[in-house]
């Protein structure tokens, strides 16, 4: 008969099918309290690197972008609520609050100070350019003496 040592370092099965969707493992586009996050794709190039972000029911105003050491921070709250006019009573009211937050950290090749984004089509896009040095050099023919 053998021992087997078993870790708390990794979820158990049984602890996974509790946390997750039954029929979405990934359940990688969820927070632990059932708000959706907005998904993202990075590109990077020789240039810089590109954040897109697909918050389509946001307007520019609606989002807060911040840097602090080397973490960058996108986030928003929103909250809607209905307005009734004068003689009307509520039979039902409900109202709608988003929120959500994420956050990258930066290479230290990325120049924090010359940041930008804008905000397009449902798409907000923060453009991180890389410092000078980061950025590859041409090659160049070295002359023997």
């Amino acid at each position: 008969m053998s021992l087997v040592k078993f870790s708390n370092q990794y979820p158990s099965l049984f602890d996974r099918f509790f946390d997750n969707d039954l029929f979405d493992w990934s359940n990688r586009n969820f927070s632990l309290t059932n708000t959706t996050l907005p998904s993202v794709n990075i590109l990077e190039d020789e240039n810089g690197f590109e954040v897109e972000m697909a918050a389509p029911s946001l307007e520019k105003g609606d989002f807060k972008i911040e840097l602090n050491n080397n973490i960058l921070t996108i986030s928003s709250e929103k909250k809607l609520e209905n307005e009734t006019k004068e003689g009307q009573r509520y039979t039902r009211r409900e109202f709608s609050y988003q929120s959500f937050c994420r956050s990258f950290t930066l290479p230290d090749t990325a120049e924090g100070d010359k940041i930008s984004a804008k905000y397009e089509n449902g798409v907000l896009k923060v453009s991180i350019p890389k410092k000078e040095e980061a950025k590859p050099k041409p090659m160049r023919q070295i002359e023997i003496q």
